[in-house]
């Protein structure tokens, strides 16, 4: 203790503790092992990074995706930045009283010239304390900068998915639409030809319209996509309007989660980390209240008096300099900071409830996640492997069946259409099983992704 309590002095006194986040970047980029935003020594710009106008330059995939919400995206960038507010206070907390100096010209109390020097002897023990207690804050700060870097990297990936299922789901829909359009030409020239009712005519029309409704409302749903996407990379002007490759990996055969899914993500969990780190300093804060009430506010003092006078006749009778010391002392009987003890006290037992409250949903994300996990794979398994190539062989055998005439063009039409309903359900299985897949990962590196998903 008294090799710490040396260190720190001598840190102090050499002013080694600065206020640049340099350090904390750094510290950041190793716990996620990802690198971010330098914004260590950058000032705000209203443009985005050189770095993602090259990454733009071509159709990003999600990887791409990330790396760009990594360098842009504003909220991680201001999280990022206020690492040096704790830095900062760090900063301040470590820093020495100043002394006060006093001059004073005062002949009625005998003297021409008096010079006085006090300093705060309690500011200058309580100063290693206090910059122990708040370097714990700093702590804090980097834990929640890493679990926002892991966050923004998820949404990012998860924006990213959401985009590509839906272009793809879009472009599906556009065929379903082109085939609707045939079915409905052929009826009425039929139906005007006398071959067909009209029934037969009405029904491929409100179908045909229905399809027209449906299309519409999935080129919307693109749009929304890819604003969300815009948005998490906080991409403006002609950037935003990016190109993807939105064609995505297929499922894997096999899914390959940890056995102790919960221990690992509860070792992982940036929030308990930062949580943690509040707990430990809200009781190095609590110990530096009792040490403040309970030290003497103690200030020492040297002064000189100059040009020493007669106290009756006010004559100078000596022009040399006098000098003499004091000591300042505040007794705590009254004020001992119980106050503030006992408040810091109690915000760290509320604190320590919400620490183990966010343990167990921790633990419930995880199983949440398993779950959905789970399913999103199971049902694009189906998809992929199952239902699409079923699909394809009806087509298949309707298009023999057509071609000898044992099927009309409106149930190769229609088959044809559950092949294009199979596509659509297997681009959302597909994006729900990455997405599922990028929360799993959020959640071992560190970041518990929310029931919504956000």
């Amino acid at each position: 203790m008294r090799a710490q309590w040396i260190a720190l002095g001598a840190c102090l006194s050499l002013g080694c503790i600065g206020t640049g986040i340099r350090g904390d970047l750094a510290s950041v980029h190793d716990l996620t092992g990802t690198p971010s935003a330098n914004v260590s020594n950058d000032d705000v710009e209203s443009s985005s990074p050189p770095e993602v106008r090259e990454l733009l330059k071509k159709p990003i995939d999600a990887n791409t995706a990330v790396r760009i919400a990594l360098l842009g995206n504003r909220e991680l960038r201001a999280s990022l930045r206020e690492m040096g507010v704790s830095r900062g206070q760090l900063a301040q907390a470590a820093v020495l009283p100043n002394p006060v100096v006093e001059f004073e010209s005062l002949p009625e109390r005998n003297s021409g010239i008096e010079l006085r020097a006090e300093y705060d002897v309690t500011g200058l023990l309580l100063a290693p304390i206090r910059a122990n207690a708040a370097s714990v804050d700093v702590d804090a700060s980097r834990f929640h900068a890493a679990a926002m870097v892991v966050a923004t990297g998820y949404r990012a990936r998860a924006m990213f998915h959401a985009l590509a299922s839906a272009q793809q789901k879009l472009a599906i829909e556009n065929q379903s639409l082109d085939a609707e359009a045939t079915s409905r030409d052929t009826a009425e020239a039929m139906w005007r030809a006398g071959n067909v009712t009209e029934l037969t005519f009405s029904t491929q029309d409100a179908a045909y319209q229905t399809a027209r409704a449906d299309a519409a409302e999935m080129e919307l749903a693109a749009a929304d996509a890819r604003e969300a996407l815009v948005r998490v990379l906080d991409l403006h002007g002609q950037e935003a309007a990016i190109a993807i490759d939105d064609k995505l990996p297929p499922v894997p055969d096999a899914l390959d989660v940890p056995a102790d899914l919960e221990t690992r993500a509860i070792r992982a969990s940036f929030d308990l980390k930062e949580r943690k780190s509040h707990l430990e300093a809200l009781g190095k804060h609590a110990g530096v209240a009792r040490a403040e009430g309970w030290i003497p506010d103690v200030a020492a003092d040297v002064h000189a008096f100059q040009g020493a006078r007669d106290p009756v006749s006010g004559n100078q009778i000596d022009s040399g300099w006098a000098f003499g010391a004091g000591v300042r002392v505040s007794v705590p009987l009254f004020d001992r900071k119980q106050g503030t003890s006992a408040a810091i006290d109690a915000d760290l037992h509320a604190e320590l409830e919400r620490y183990y409250g966010a343990a167990t949903d921790v633990r419930s994300r995880a199983r949440t996640i398993h779950a959905r996990l789970v399913t999103a794979h199971g049902r694009a398994k189906q998809f992929q492997n199952v239902i699409v190539p079923a699909r394809k062989r009806v087509v298949a055998q309707a298009v023999l069946q057509y071609n000898a005439m044992q099927l009309d063009v409106f149930q190769l039409v229609a088959a044809k259409q559950e092949q294009l309903r199979a596509q659509l359900g297997a681009a959302d299985a597909l994006a729900s099983y990455w997405t599922a897949r990028a929360a799993l990962d959020a959640l071992l590196a560190g970041y518990a992704v929310h029931q919504g998903g956000d």
